[in-house]
C-alpha cells in the first residue's frame, strides 16, 4: 500500500498536490526518486523554482526539520538547486521573455 507524501516531515497537502500533478503519487516514489529528480520533475511540470521548497524536500526526506539546513550544507544544496534550475524549462507566463533577457544579460540572475 502506498503512503501519502504528506506523511514525510515538512511536506503538507499543497506539496502533495504539486507532486501528484507531475505523477509522483506516494512517499515511496518520492524517496526512490530523491530530491533532485523529483524537484526537476516539478520544474518540468511548470512549477516555479523556489530554493526553500527544494531544501524543505531534502530535509524532509532526511527526516529533519526544514530549518535545520545551514552553512556549508545549505551552500551545497544551493549549488545543486541552481544546476537543476538552469537545466529546467522556463515556467510562467513571461518565461520566454525572461529567458531571453537573461540570455543577453539585461536582467540580474536570481
Amino acid at each position: 500500500m502506498a503512503t501519502q507524501i504528506s506523511t514525510i516531515r515538512n511536506l503538507g497537502p499543497a506539496m502533495e498536490q504539486s507532486f501528484e500533478a507531475v505523477g509522483i503519487t506516494s512517499a515511496e516514489q518520492l524517496r526512490d526518486l530523491g530530491t533532485d529528480a523529483a524537484y526537476a520533475r516539478l520544474l518540468a511540470g511548470g512549477h516555479r523554482a523556489h530554493f526553500i521548497a527544494y531544501y524543505v524536500i531534502e530535509m524532509g526526506l532526511q527526516g529533519r526539520p526544514w530549518n535545520d539546513c545551514q552553512g556549508a550544507e545549505k551552500a551545497a544544496l544551493r549549488a545543486r538547486f541552481d544546476r537543476i534550475k538552469s537545466s529546467a524549462p522556463a515556467a510562467g507566463p513571461n518565461a520566454t521573455i525572461e529567458a531571453e533577457l537573461d540570455r543577453i544579460g539585461v536582467r540580474a540572475r536570481s
